[in-house]
This record gives structure tokens, C-alpha cells and sequence, in this order.
């Protein structure tokens, strides 16, 4: 399943809300350097969905607010 992603780091807590587009606006706490927002992201959407870290990936917008990701489901 592939989820618009909408980014916002250095917040104060983490928080996953839904869009009625299906979208979802992630709050992380981690900064936006060496890649320690997206694997903040990583491991809270795996927890989120109930799958591995290496289930999760990025497909587009690597270093962007908005990234489309990718979970496979076993």
C-alpha cells in the first residue's frame, strides 16, 4: 500500500493524524539531519501498521516534508 505522507520534525511530540484523503500528517521529534526524521518515521509507521522496520520504505522525497511511502503487508 502506498500513503501520502506529510512531515513535521523538530515537534514536540510524536503524532500520527489521518486526512479524509487517506493522507497522514506525521509530528516527529527528531530534526531533519542524517536521515533521523525518516527513520523516526520508519519505526513509528512500522509500529503503526502493525509491521517490520524493513517493510516500511521511502519511495519518493527522501529529503522533502512531503514523501510518498510504501508498506508491504505480509
Amino acid at each position: 500500500m502506498k500513503i501520502q505522507v506529510k512531515v513535521k520534525p523538530n515537534s514536540k511530540n510524536q503524532k500520527i493524524e489521518s486526512a479524509a484523503d487517506g493522507s497522514l500528517t506525521v509530528r516527529l521529534k527528531s530534526p531533519p539531519r542524517d536521515g533521523k526524521a525518516n527513520q523516526e518515521l520508519i519505526e513509528l509507521l512500522a509500529e503503526k501498521f502493525s509491521v517490520r522496520k524493513c517493510q516500511v520504505r521511502i519511495k519518493s522525497g527522501l529529503s522533502a516534508k512531503n514523501k510518498l511511502v510504501e508498506i508491504e503487508s505480509e
